[in-house]
């Protein structure tokens, strides 16, 4: 089963916005050696409304993505979300995740 996120798709988006904007690794404009995550967590309120709309932007699937989804039968929707995301990102989907093997 795909992993289940412990924050909303709003809050990591918005996380996502502010540390590519300020971390070297998210190729924004700080210094290699400086740690942004206070920053982060600073500019983060002011980020959600962005984030929001980049979410409500998702709310019609690309023909992509509902392919994806469709193809996913017998998978739990979290499985689906996963695909049709990575549908949407020109990704292969893994496709449902098999159910564990005994060892002979």
């Amino acid at each position: 089963m795909t992993h289940i996120a412990a924050t909303s798709p709003i809050e990591r988006i918005a996380r996502v916005l502010v540390a590519h904007a300020l971390s070297p690794n998210g190729r924004g404009d700080a210094e290699p050696d400086e740690v942004v995550s206070a920053e982060v967590k600073e500019r983060l309120p002011d980020e959600l409304p962005r984030a929001a709309a980049i979410l409500r932007a998702l709310r019609e699937p690309s023909r992509e993505m509902v392919e994806a989804g469709n193809a996913m039968t017998g998978a739990d929707a979290a499985e689906i979300w996963d695909a049709m995301v990575r549908a949407a990102l020109g990704e292969t989907p893994r496709g449902p995740a098999a159910a564990p093997q005994p060892i002979a």
